[in-house]
């Protein structure tokens, strides 16, 4: 078996790294950067953070701020148009998911301008060229936007989400500066937070798992089940590991995949709206459960992390059970929902939500082979 891992060419970390922007990106002789953001982020203040140290070292920039939560397709398009009327010659994806996946799009489509529809860069995408050059910027502890080679779109036609897959999208650098991500609301820490959680676990226990993609996503659980609530509780030395958490495991399943988890998120996010770090939240545990036969002793390791006792003597179903409960207890700490009625999901949408979710690319990714049926039984459950 050869297994293949994709990192950003450099990332700084730590209180103050936005800092380091201005000098990376002289010393790869960029002269104007394009700020991709949203709305939320101009009003708080956090984009004038970075532009004050961009203006501070006399780096040119444009700042576009047309990005909406799980970005669509024309929002893609109308950064692209943006972009090449700047003159700017490198991105700096500044947020969440949905601003440095609007970066990504951006960037790859100007590399790549036969993909200007979008939707045909769904999958696996067959680009020719390197994406603009990306900074990854992160703002939320969760998506890790700045080191994986994904990024998520909304085909608002369809009322679905889809998933590009390619390398060329990597950001070259990124910058996890945890001032960025302390000022975000308990509601995004928690959403956020069990979106990394999520990352962690199906990246752990998806069958392209192997011993480096291990032992990322093994210490992340470890970090976010030690953190997650202090952090959503406003501990700040706990929401600096969160910021460190998200990327970590990032690196890990942007290499070897998601699972069943995602698969099913992503349509109610396309169809219903749901924030994907609460649909995430809401699945995880269910879908654990209908996991934990197929996951060998990769269990043990994830109830160890949550601290529950005897977790390498117990009897496997026991230890299984109790890893499931214990992410199960997590969520409800944090007041998650756990039902997807709770978000807006009736009966009468849980056909459309299966057929998408068994034709999402994550879902390959599950340890058990997920059937059509299968996955109406676990929406159902959640009503």
């Amino acid at each position: 078996m050869v297994y293949r891992m994709i990192f950003n060419q450099t990332a700084y970390f730590g209180r103050g790294a936005i800092k380091e922007i201005p000098n990376v990106a002289k010393a790869h002789g960029f002269k104007k950067a394009f700020v991709v953001t949203d709305p939320v982020l101009v009003k708080t203040g956090t984009v004038k953070r970075v532009t004050d140290v961009l203006e501070s070292a006399g780096l040119p920039y444009e700042v576009f701020d047309n990005v909406k939560p799980n970005p669509p397709v024309e929002c893609i398009q109308d950064g692209v148009e943006k972009f090449k009327a700047s003159g700017a010659d490198f991105l700096i994806g500044l947020g969440g998911g949905s601003p440095q996946d609007t970066c990504k799009g951006i960037g790859i489509i100007v590399a790549n301008p036969e993909f200007g529809d979008v939707l045909s860069l769904e999958g696996v995408a067959d680009t020719k060229n390197p994406s603009v050059p990306i900074f990854g910027v992160p703002t939320t502890a969760g998506t890790a936007s700045e080191t994986t080679i994904n990024y998520v779109v909304t085909d608002t036609a369809k009322l679905r989400k889809f998933v590009a897959v390619d390398p060329h999208d990597i950001p070259i650098v990124a910058f996890v500066d945890p001032d960025l991500t302390d000022s975000m609301p308990r509601s995004l820490k928690v959403a956020t937070g069990l979106d990394a959680l999520t990352h962690a676990i199906e990246g752990f226990i998806t069958p392209g798992a192997w011993s480096l993609s291990d032992c990322l996503s093994l210490q992340t659980i470890r970090m976010i089940a030690q953190n997650l609530a202090k952090s959503a509780d406003g501990d700040v030395p706990a929401g600096e590991q969160m910021a460190y958490a998200s990327y970590i495991t990032g690196m890990a399943y942007s290499n070897v995949g998601l699972g069943l988890v995602h698969g099913m998120a992503h349509p109610l996010g396309g169809r219903l709206g749901v924030a994907h770090g609460v649909a995430n939240g809401i699945l995880l545990a269910p879908v654990m459960e209908y996991n934990k036969d197929y996951t060998g002793e990769k269990y043990r390791d994830i109830a160890a992390a949550f601290d529950v006792p005897n977790a390498y003597t117990d009897d496997l179903e026991t230890v299984r059970n109790a890893a499931v409960k214990a992410v199960h207890d997590l969520t409800v700490k944090l007041e998650n929902p756990t039902k997807i009625s709770e978000v807006g999901a009736s009966e009468a949408d849980i056909e459309g939500l299966s057929h998408d979710a068994l034709a999402d690319v994550c879902t390959p990714g599950n340890p058990r082979k997920a059937t059509l049926e299968d996955i109406r039984k676990i929406y159902t459950s959640l009503m």
